[in-house]
């Protein structure tokens, strides 16, 4: 994987020509919650799936 701009120039490609601001946003964004997730997970900051499940049973009350 490149840099953050490698990836959001390869991202931008991907779009079509006619596609709104609001698009490339969404898409920047995106791409960049996926570059944290994957960062989280290499530096072992993860929940399993219990605790995650026991953590949105106590957002539900």
């Amino acid at each position: 994987m490149g840099t953050i701009k490698e990836v959001v120039i390869e991202t931008m490609k991907q779009l079509p020509d006619g596609c709104s601001i609001e698009d490339i946003m969404y898409e920047i964004d995106f791409v960049a919650q996926v570059l944290e997730g994957l960062k989280d997970a290499e530096e072992g900051r993860v929940l399993s799936t219990e605790e995650l499940l026991e953590r949105v049973g106590k957002w539900a009350k």
